[in-house]
């Protein structure tokens, strides 16, 4: 099975690109950067190495000097390659574990900028954050990897099935057939989710009982590296807030709603140490009157988006022999078609830059709320979420009347359609939103 990640383009890209700097892969444990980048210098090098500070620590003597040269001989010794700038890939994977190679990428880029150098790791917020460690700005760029999106999905499952996506437009949309078996995929993905050792799994057995056990070994897998943060946040306000955060989806957060008898500021120091582990997104609240949506966000008021929505199904310890009823998975969904949606967006935003999700509110008289608000070619776009087929858009119609805005979007399981002012795009149909609205 091969598992292709569009970010490849964008590795293939900082190849090829003269004035490029080290690299540094940033997302959380266990969607897939260690495979990405082995693949990628397979594919491209002819020769790569990989230092796993965590599995071999002595490398870590390599680096008690920030000399790229030096480095690169004593690493040569070792592994007894010899390191050639610009047909070799240096793979530094776990470099959280190693301080002093981040600290050492700034000068490769000074003295040795031919070298190709890629760093990544799970847990390198929590290095990055501290002070005495902080990134050589504008010595090092970044790209930011989430899990499958369901597209790249698609490209494992049903490869045949990406070109009528792609190809859709409003007078010749996806054919009915066609449709509905995308829907069916689209029911699969929202139990299996995007993580790669799910996919790989599923892939080669269909065992859906397997499926589960791997979704609840990640889970646990994230729950023991709490013991890495507890210089950040307490060990327990971070598994509780991890707990609960899959159960909120879809809902405005009040620190009491997470844990009632727990002190405001830890849950905050919680959450803000899983959202530095890629393990949570906020979803932050804005006017939207004006672009960046930064400089009118409530910070007091927001939701919160999880990794991965097969990772959600696990914690709502629905059993998986569900997925084989035919309106199971989208019938009074809501929540989870909202935590479908902010993943998407997260992954088909550009990939050198931290994505931020955002929606929109308007408390007092007339309540209103749209899941998510867009940019897409400069215009702000408000993005509704149905998990059916039919549902009013009040909301939707206020912010339009408000912010004069040119139309709205709903993303449910209908066809893809324009009626007045609203454009309805299909739930699997979100990596060409770009493309749509430009049409």
């Amino acid at each position: 099975m091969q598992l292709q990640r569009h970010l490849e383009k964008d590795l293939n890209e900082w190849r090829i690109r003269k004035n490029r700097k080290p690299l540094l892969i940033r997302g959380a444990r266990q969607v897939g950067k260690s495979f990405l980048v082995e693949a990628f210098g397979k594919k491209y090098f002819n020769n790569m190495i990989v230092i796993n500070f965590e599995l071999s620590p002595e490398y870590k003597k390599c680096f008690n000097t920030l000399h790229p040269h030096e480095i690169c001989n004593m690493i040569s010794v070792i592994v007894q390659q010899k390191i050639t700038p610009g047909e070799t890939l240096l793979f530094l994977d776990e470099i959280q574990d190693c301080p002093e190679a981040i600290q050492a990428l700034r000068y490769f880029k000074e003295k040795m900028p031919q070298l190709h150098v890629i760093g990544a790791g799970s847990l390198l917020e929590l290095v990055l954050n501290q002070a005495v460690y902080r990134m050589p700005v504008g010595r090092v760029e970044f790209l930011y990897l989430y899990p499958f999106s369901f597209k790249e999905f698609l490209k494992v499952f049903a490869p045949d099935s990406v070109d009528y996506i792609e190809k859709a437009t409003l007078k010749e949309p996806v054919p009915e057939v066609i449709h509905e078996y995308l829907l069916k995929q689209l029911k699969s993905y929202f139990w299996l989710g995007g993580m790669p050792e799910v996919l790989s799994d599923y892939h080669m057995a269909e065992d859906l009982v397997r499926v589960q056990a791997i979704q609840s070994s990640i889970i646990e897998t994230y729950e023991k590296d709490f013991g890495h943060y507890r210089n950040i946040a307490d060990p327990s306000d971070l598994q509780y807030c991890f707990r609960q955060s899959p159960l909120l989806i879809g809902q405005q957060i009040k620190y009491n709603k997470i844990n009632p008898d727990a002190r405001s500021r830890e849950l905050k120091k919680a959450l803000n140490t899983l959202e530095d582990a890629a393990i949570i997104n906020r979803i932050q609240a804005t006017a939207a009157t004006g672009i960046p949506f930064d400089t009118t966000v409530n910070e007091k008021k927001f939701k919160l988006n999880f990794i991965d929505v097969g990772l959600v199904k696990r914690f709502n310890k629905l059993d998986i022999s569900l997925m084989l009823q035919d309106d199971f998975v989208f019938q009074n969904q809501g929540a989870l078609a909202e935590q479908f949606v902010g993943q998407e967006l997260l992954a088909y935003a550009p990939s050198y830059e931290k994505a931020k999700l955002y929606f929109w509110a308007r408390d007092g008289k007339g309540v209103a709320e749209v899941d998510y608000v867009i940019i897409s070619h400069g215009k702000i776009y408000p993005l509704e979420v149905k998990s059916g087929t039919i549902g009013k858009l009040k909301s939707l119609q206020q912010f339009l009347h408000e912010n004069q805005s040119e139309f709205g979007i709903r993303t449910s399981i209908a066809q893809l359609s324009l009626e007045k002012n609203v454009l309805s795009v299909p739930l699997y149909m979100l990596s060409e939103l770009d493309r749509l609205l430009f049409l």
